[in-house]
């Protein structure tokens, strides 16, 4: 499918900024399933300088510096992508979890890193016992990884709820296992540290989905939100998504815009401020469907 998606991010000051810088991650993704095929930025008020850049995970971001003083700081980005739903292997035919690290040696015996460096614990999947005592009962001896990774997803799919009220970006995976609840990027960061304790490779997705409306209601602009879901290392496919938050392995209604370790690496605007006092944050996003593909 092609979809259309813009995503409003405004941020309003107590106090005038005197002058700011801003890393943002906000261009999705090209990859073997996804194609950008347009994306702009538009920013108020205009930086003086705007350093488009691929990090180190590969990613499309930018270095915005606004030199002028402002009460506001608005990015409007616009993108249209073409998604093309994933042809992944059967679940029971991928190899046993115990030797997913072994397989990503290569046969010279040289490491690779592009795969292992998602084995370490990062800022929000720091290894607790707690979680290992989690994925355990997923994760039995001999298991294929792939079925092992999507029991996990479903199982924190129907253990836990979605409240948009009970975390923030600093609530650790402890106090989510604790209670419970939470957002996507929490069943994010809950899976990245159950997988990364049993050293297997997982990865951050920061991305968007579709979404629906009630029955009978109408689609608002502006109702849907970022989301964010794993990918999975297996042998015979490479990265495999999974999104906990809906306990589905994601198809053509998933869109990606950047991959790291956690979020800390793909937050879609961080920066510093001179000035600014307190802040308010506002975010719009829409996810439209532009053209159904026939049969890819």
């Amino acid at each position: 499918m092609i979809f259309e998606v813009s995503h409003r991010t405004a941020y309003s000051y107590g106090h005038p900024v005197l002058r700011s810088q801003h890393l943002i991650h906000l261009t999705p993704r090209s990859g073997l399933r996804q194609t950008v095929l347009r994306h702009s930025l538009l920013i108020e008020p205009a930086p003086a300088s705007n350093s488009p850049v691929d990090d180190y995970f590969g990613n499309a971001s930018a270095l915005l510096t606004i030199d002028e003083r402002h009460s506001a700081f608005v990015i409007q980005a616009r993108s249209t992508i073409e998604v093309h739903a994933p042809d992944l292997p059967a679940a029971s035919a991928s190899t046993a979890w115990e030797q997913v690290p072994a397989k990503a040696v290569g046969s010279d015996g040289g490491l690779d890193i592009g795969v292992l460096q998602y084995v370490s614990a990062s800022r929000h999947t720091r290894a607790i016992p707690a979680a290992l005592d989690y994925a355990r009962p997923s994760f039995v001896r001999g298991r294929p990884v792939l079925e092992a990774a999507v029991d996990l997803t479903k199982r924190i799919y129907r253990d836990f709820t979605f409240d948009s009220t009970a975390t923030d970006i600093s609530t650790p995976v402890s106090r989510v296992l604790e209670d419970r609840r939470g957002v996507c990027q929490d069943f994010a960061h809950l899976a990245l540290t159950c997988l990364r304790a049993l050293s297997l490779p997982a990865r951050y997705v920061s991305g968007y989905l579709l979404t629906y409306p009630p029955p009978g209601a109408e689609k608002l602009r502006g109702a849907d939100a970022s989301h964010a879901w794993v990918s999975v290392w297996v042998p015979e496919a490479g990265w495999v998504d999974l999104d906990p938050t809906n306990g589905v392995l994601p198809s053509g209604e998933h869109i990606t815009v950047a991959v790291g370790r956690d979020f800390a690496d793909v937050s879609p605007v961080s920066g510093v401020l001179l000035g600014g006092g307190r802040q308010r944050l506002e975010v719009a996003v829409d996810v439209a469907v532009a053209e159904r593909g026939g049969g890819t």
